[in-house]
């Protein structure tokens, strides 16, 4: 694909527009970085979302594909792009050039909404405000690589490392794991301080007989003998980020470092954006719809308004509408705050009647809204806010797939039920969990990873493809220990075949 021709002049009447929706949403509270705004033809818009709304990003089939794909559903009549906006500062959103004014006012202020939460909400909170440079200097460096070692090597090694580019540790930027000192590092400290291990305070005169040498010395063999297993274990505690182990420890090239951690650090900018998908577009639209329908809608606008809000926000069974479940859930929390509808007093009352016409007049649902838009995320914010009468209303069900009549059937309509199957999908975005165990398993130098199975088993074939896939980075033996229908097994590839075997027989 060749590079994306922007920045044309901006229309008048769009730019008049776009004062009236920004200063909109400043009056609301909306806080946000600068926004610009860009209008393309819709091949253009094809191009920017296929390379994830970035307009240069570095060279791979996948983002070709990707644009073909979106190409063919706007030919077909299948999807239309109406806007995106990116997470930078300045926050870049590019509009359609064939929409009509009241879509573009629509997307002006959806636009506005989304980049109200890049800004406060937390989890966005450790990402590069200045990412637009970013890939491209990303777009550059692997180019670079492309000229030294040969397109088709460094695009081989980029189609290794995207197959394992989610096996990150998402909660990382707020968790510092490795900093913590370290029971043998404190015993150190101890000791440096003329403190020995396993010493007890006493007089001069029943020294002997508090601290008997002879204890003592066990003990301090002891603690020489554990840290000396410390010193072996590789990595001292399971890592979640299997992409940075990779980076320190698989005997890779220095320009195959530089790609996998160009990929990584592009993985960890996106993670956010699955993290808080329902709340993000629940966000924008609540404030799209807000300040539509209450300020800067026409009465020649409104039925098209209404025919493409409502196709935003429609459900299909089997699927989460994350536009239609955020704005709901925001507007449902709300009305409880403004009415009082939460808290001790509210959850015990057992009178239907007075539950029915419960309004203690608190007014603070807008509060609210904006204090749940700055700190929680999708898990969080239907852990938190997902009530039995929320489901009642929008008659939310718990749905399965029916291989026998090859379509998707209604589970439940269980509360506790419609919850949990919504959390699991949600949780690290529905992928697999794995750590790295070991890497020297068996004193081989083989890379030992495990699976936290959370009642759903991998996919065999595509565990063994990214097996496969691993094995290119780490060149030895790869092991993934899981549960395959309840059952432990291992399942390994040591560049020639594949091997699965169960747990308890393994040699």
């Amino acid at each position: 694909m060749s590079a994306i021709g922007m920045h044309r002049k901006f229309p008048a009447e769009l730019r008049r527009w776009q004062d009236v929706m920004e200063t909109r949403a400043r009056e609301y509270g909306l806080d946000f970085f600068e926004t610009i705004f860009e209008v393309l033809t819709y091949e253009q818009m094809n191009e920017v979302a296929a390379y994830g709304g970035f307009p240069t990003r570095y060279p791979h089939w996948r983002f070709g594909m990707e644009y073909e794909q979106l190409s063919k559903g706007y030919s077909y009549g299948l999807q239309k792009i109406y806007e995106m906006v990116v997470n930078n500062n300045p926050c870049y959103a590019y509009l359609l050039e064939c929409n009509s004014v009241m879509d573009q006012k629509l997307v002006m202020a959806h636009v506005y909404g989304h980049c109200d939460f890049f800004k406060n909400s937390t989890w966005f909170s450790h990402t590069d405000r200045k990412m637009l440079d970013v890939m491209a200097n990303h777009g550059n460096r692997v180019r670079a690589h492309m000229d030294k070692h040969g397109h088709d090597i460094v695009e081989d090694f980029i189609d290794a490392s995207l197959s394992i580019e989610d096996l990150i540790d998402i909660h990382s930027p707020g968790i510092k794991r490795r900093e913590q000192a370290s029971r043998s590092a404190l015993e150190n400290e101890a000791e440096e301080e003329g403190n020995q291990p396993g010493r007890f305070r006493s007089k001069r005169y029943m020294d002997e007989f508090v601290n008997p040498p002879r204890v003592l010395d066990a003990e301090r063999k002891r603690l020489e003998r554990e840290k000396s297993e410390s010193r072996k274990r590789f990595p001292e505690e399971p890592e979640r980020d299997v992409l940075l182990f990779l980076i320190e420890h698989a005997p890779l090239e220095n320009w195959q470092r530089d790609v996998l951690s160009i990929i990584r650090e592009e993985a960890y900018y996106f993670a956010p954006q699955a993290q808080t998908k329902i709340m993000n577009e629940g966000w924008a639209s609540y404030w799209h719809s807000t300040i539509m329908t209450r300020h800067e809608l026409t009465a020649d606008e409104l039925v098209d308004y209404a025919d493409h809000h409502s196709g935003t926000v429609a459900t299909h069974p089997g699927r989460i509408n994350p536009y239609k479940l955020g704005i709901e859930l925001f507007r449902d929390i709300e009305e409880r705050w403004n009415t009082g509808k939460f808290g001790r007093e509210y959850d015990e009352c057992e009178d239907q009647e007075e539950l029915a016409r419960w309004d203690r007049k608190l007014g603070l649902g807008r509060e609210k809204i904006f204090q749940v838009r700055g700190i929680y995320n999708d898990v969080t914010f239907i852990d938190e806010f997902l009530t039995p009468e929320f489901c009642r209303q929008q008659k939310m069900f718990s749905y399965r797939f029916n291989d026998d009549a090859d379509q998707y059937e209604i589970e439940s309509r269980e509360f506790p039920k419609i919850k949990e199957r919504l959390l699991f999908s949600l949780t690290n975005f529905g992928r697999p969990l794995i750590d790295v165990l070991d890497g020297n398993h068996g004193n081989r130098g083989e890379l030992y990873l495990r699976h936290q199975h959370g009642g759903v088993d991998l996919k065999v074939d595509e565990a063994e493809a990214t097996l496969r896939n691993i094995h290119k980075l780490w060149t030895r033996p790869v092991h993934l220990e899981t549960r395959i229908e309840d059952k432990g097994h291992l399942l390994s590839f040591d560049g020639q075949e594949h091997r699965k075997q169960p747990l308890d027989s393994q040699s």
